[in-house]
């Protein structure tokens, strides 16, 4: 079994792995750039070392990385999401110096992150994607005849991208002619790849996606699906497992054509397979996740199932602890991403101090965080400061009991998507389980919410503003 893992990532995340590593009895090592050096996967990790003063470089060194991992006596590394997690070159270089690889190969990262072989291989595998190019685009005028082939609008996408970049939505050869050259840049400075493909446009889909695990061993389950429509330009907000808009014949479509994806590409540990499902009920692949996604905790919820540490398991060559038939669906479960955003202000980032934190609790919920009171959230990174799970038996408890934990957080000293959250609760198409992803493009009046603020709250921010000030 692995002994020592250390954790090539950051904020919540690297806190998560941590807490598995513990209940496992393995050791965990955190690295943190300066920015870091307070926090919490620091503060919560058996050893921790620092990775230099620039914010990122860093995070995205994969020798450096790998080096610490062999000198500190690790024998695998765990790359959460974000930063490193689908790079290639890292699986590649973990297995150059015997440390394990807490993810899929090299080979199947390089190949799935490929967006047009990741299409290619799903139409050999019968897997239904959205018509669209066979390959990259050679240049506009191939997108152009593309295009006008399967019909506008078309979506442009970057063939390495990812998180919502370098995509593109093109209603006419007008909007393609100006967003080509642009998409193209795009890719280059976040991939390091200038190759662009074409799709069909699938107007106000639901957003799919299937939690699959599989281990070295052939076996291969799915811990049913997640809902993550409601998004804004392309960065889900709230996930919900399962989705409350399938029916049960459904669930086990997209069920098994996940499971079919995972062995089409001989696929190790967790993934996940997300499809856009159209008006007329049919499901399209549209890429695969090759690491542990942020939405997880909802999967772990329904299903019971630790999913981090069932990945540590896989990358030490164990089988799976569960059959597809020991996985049983119980209740719902959702996700809030609590980012420092300002949503009345067009969701700029609010970084800074925050003054007074408190997680919220009771019966059904979880927090996942690298908060605390008198962390500075550093603005170099990504905004999102905590994940709010939610779990109850039935839709209705559910969204009750969402109301009631987003209400008992506190974050205080930075602006927070929290109200926001407490918005679409409120919206009976919501309630009705009835949603896309243009919902949030379509209702601008969520964020035209007030903010009331008790005496106490304002008396206790005016106590700690002084007490700042003072240096107490």
């Amino acid at each position: 079994m692995i002994k020592k893992v250390l954790i090539a990532n950051r904020g919540e995340i690297a806190v998560r792995i941590v807490r598995a590593c513990a209940e496992m009895g393995i050791k965990s090592v955190a690295v943190y750039a300066e920015a870091d050096r307070y926090a919490l996967h620091v503060k919560r990790a058996d050893e921790a070392y620092s990775l230099g003063p620039d914010t990122v470089a860093g995070y995205l060194n994969a020798h450096r990385l790998v080096n610490i991992a062999v000198a500190t006596g690790c024998d695998a590394l765990h790359p959460g999401y974000g930063f490193l997690s689908e790079n290639p070159e890292l699986a590649e270089i973990c297995a150059r110096r015997n440390i394990r690889f807490i993810g899929p190969s090299a080979e199947v990262i390089r190949r799935m992150g490929d967006k047009t072989e990741a299409r290619k291989a799903m139409r050999q595998a019968g897997v239904p994607v959205t018509p669209g190019s066979e390959g990259n685009l050679d240049n506009l005028e191939q997108a152009l005849t593309v295009a006008e082939e399967i019909g506008y609008p078309v979506m442009l996408k970057a063939t390495c991208g990812g998180g919502g970049r370098g995509i593109r939505k093109c209603k006419n050869e007008e909007d393609l002619k100006r967003g080509f050259d642009r998409v193209i840049s795009e890719a280059e400075k976040a991939f390091g790849r200038a190759e662009v493909f074409l799709e069909k446009f699938v107007p106000n889909p639901r957003h799919i996606e299937v939690q699959i695990l599989a281990d070295q061993h052939g076996h291969v389950i799915h811990l049913f699906e997640r809902d993550c429509s409601i998004q804004r330009r392309h960065q889900k907000l709230i996930e919900i497992a399962p989705s409350p808009q399938l029916t049960d014949e459904q669930r086990s479509l997209i069920g098994d054509l996940a499971v079919r994806t995972a062995k089409a590409v001989n696929y190790t540990n967790a993934g996940t397979v997300e499809f856009l499902m159209d008006a007329g009920d049919n499901f399209y692949f549209m890429e695969m996740n090759t690491r542990l996604q942020v939405e997880h905790p909802i999967s772990e919820e329904i299903t019971g199932i630790d999913i981090v540490k069932e990945q540590i398991r896989i990358a030490a060559g164990l089988q799976l602890t569960y059959e597809q038939k020991d996985v049983v669906r119980r209740g719902f479960a959702m996700e809030f991403r609590i980012n420092a955003e300002d949503p009345q202000n067009d969701f700029l980032p609010s970084f800074g101090r925050i003054t007074r934190y408190f997680a919220a609790g009771g019966p059904g919920v979880r927090t996942d965080g690298a908060i605390y009171t008198g962390y500075e959230i550093p603005p170099y990174y990504d905004s999102m400061c905590a994940k709010l799970i939610v779990w109850a038996l039935d839709w209705d408890s559910l969204i009750d009991r969402a109301v009631r934990a987003l209400n008992d957080i506190r974050v205080h000293g930075i602006k927070t998507t929290i109200p926001f959250h407490l918005e679409i609760l409120k919206s009976a198409d919501f309630q009705a389980g009835k949603f896309d992803t243009s919902f949030i493009e379509s209702r601008p009046e969520l964020v035209k919410y007030s903010v009331k603020r008790s005496n106490r709250e304002v008396t206790a921010a005016i106590a700690a503003a002084i007490a700042a000030n003072m240096g107490l």
